[in-house]
């Protein structure tokens, strides 16, 4: 039940947010690699985390999840660029977002979706499996962070793997308003 109630978060989330749906499929392969989510949740670690640093972790993670992806199946991955903040509780909030990844028709989802739960499993994260309302399987990683999960599923339309996004829980700094789009 869990896993579908942050699924309809989630979605909600992503339907809204589709506006800034961009994509680098043809980066710069001698540019710098970029930080893991490791890296910058450890980072960030230290001091107390921003809303920054909990977006620029769960996009990282997003793009480390669609890397598990089989390269030859993937058409495009587009990344929301902004998203919205959504409360933990009466004092913390957390970042929404989501990545799409366009497949080639024919390719079999559940085969992905079960190999990435597989190798989150294998490295000691938590992960639950779900069914959603069509029956397509999906799971939910949750990194111990309070408040982090990610959803990956079939995406909204054919063809597509969705991740959907939720970064661990922060406080936003005095006189900063939830709304709208971070």
């Amino acid at each position: 039940m869990r896993a579908r109630s942050g699924f309809m978060t989630l979605l909600l989330v992503g339907l809204i947010g589709l506006a800034g749906c961009a994509g680098n499929p043809n980066a710069d392969p001698a540019a710098p690699p970029a930080p893991t989510a490791a890296q910058i949740q450890e980072e960030s670690m230290d001091a107390e985390l921003t809303w920054q640093e909990a977006k620029a972790h769960t996009q990282v993670m997003e793009g480390e999840i669609a890397a598990l992806i089989p390269k030859d199946a993937v058409l495009s991955i587009d990344q929301l660029q902004t998203g919205t903040l959504l409360s933990c509780n009466e004092t913390q909030h957390s970042w929404a977002g989501a990545t799409t990844v366009t497949v080639a028709e024919g390719t079999e989802i559940e085969p992905i979706v079960k190999a990435i739960e597989a190798h989150y499993r294998a490295n000691g994260t938590e992960v639950s499996v779900d069914r959603d309302v069509d029956e397509n399987y999906q799971i939910q990683i949750d990194p111990p962070a309070p408040g982090e999960s990610y959803l990956v599923s079939d995406g909204l339309s054919p063809n597509e793997i969705r991740i959907a996004s939720g970064s661990a829980c922060f406080m936003l700094p005095e006189g900063i308003y939830p709304g709208g789009d971070f």
